[in-house]
């Protein structure tokens, strides 16, 4: 006769359904608002070996099984031959999964090292060339969507980014056509925390790939927005939720970019509107 499980491991197990039903959830609706997968597509899921890519390719096998139609998923990874890199980590991953991968190798840490001057951040141009090494191989496997991991603050921390630094109200869109024109981009798990990801790679133990093996880290700017962010949400429990919804309840009329609301247009008519001079939704 087995010996009862411990109450500690019941309810760790139980936690950790509550937290992958949650990432189904967000990740399903994430992918019907933006109507990011159809029946028949190929998903190549790009797959770093970092918290947010395993998760990604986790949700997106179980809502794979589970979707009323059909399509499919495969893994790529990109090893760019930084020094030290484990290149037998997610082959390793993959096959005992049994999930279809295709493993690309293209040395571009060594043409960043000869391009970028010592001590400038790498990771600008060293995006750019994985970007485009993904998007040919995309083509190569016959994929029709390409699915990446960023995920709720990364999209928030961006737009910071892009307020602060860029002067402009962007940040990453949740599905795009990619530089070249040929490729769709989705980010399913826009709609999740990063810290639900990084309690779902401890639960189910990926075998995490550094990600600094290269030396370089996070432009300070983005290391900047990213403890904004967590500073903000330790204090003020919300507002990162609140934040990211602002995202997708735009009010043109009441910013002033000429080309998305005709401001030469607006007259006078005689009628009321609560809110229609409101600057701040005290009530939301």
């Amino acid at each position: 006769m087995n010996a009862p499980e411990p109450t500690r491991l019941r309810r760790e197990r139980y936690e950790a359904n509550k937290l992958e039903k949650r990432l189904r959830r967000l990740v399903g609706q994430a992918v019907a608002d933006y109507d990011m997968i159809r029946a028949g597509d190929r998903v190549m899921v790009c797959l770093s070996g970092g918290k947010d890519s395993y998760g990604l390719l986790e949700i997106l096998i179980k809502l794979r099984d589970a979707a009323p139609h059909a399509f499919e998923i495969v893994a790529a990874n990109l090893d760019q031959r930084h020094p030290g890199y484990p290149a037998h980590v997610l082959p390793e991953y993959l096959s005992a999964r049994a999930i279809p991968y295709r493993i690309a190798v293209q040395d571009t840490y060594s043409v960043v090292k000869r391009v970028i001057p010592a001590g400038k951040t790498m990771c600008g141009l060293c995006s750019r060339l994985r970007r485009g090494v993904l998007y040919r191989l995309a083509q190569e496997l016959g994929a029709t969507k390409i699915a990446l991991g960023h995920h709720r603050d990364d999209i928030l921390e961006t737009f910071f980014l892009n307020l602060f630094f860029g002067g402009k109200l962007k940040a990453m869109p949740p599905k795009l056509v990619s530089d070249d024109g040929r490729n769709v981009v989705i980010r399913p798990l826009a709609y999740v925390p990063e810290e639900d990801l990084a309690a779902y790679a401890e639960a189910k133990q990926f075998p995490v790939i550094p990600c600094n093996l290269c030396g370089a880290q996070d432009s300070l700017q983005r290391a900047q927005a990213k403890g904004m962010l967590r500073e903000w949400e330790k204090r003020y429990p919300g507002r990162l939720e609140s934040m990211f919804r602002a995202l997708a309840d735009i009010v043109p009329s009441h910013l002033l970019d000429r080309q998305l609301f005709d401001f030469a247009r607006v007259r006078a008519t005689d009628e009321t509107g609560a809110k229609r001079d409101q600057a701040v939704d005290h009530d939301r």
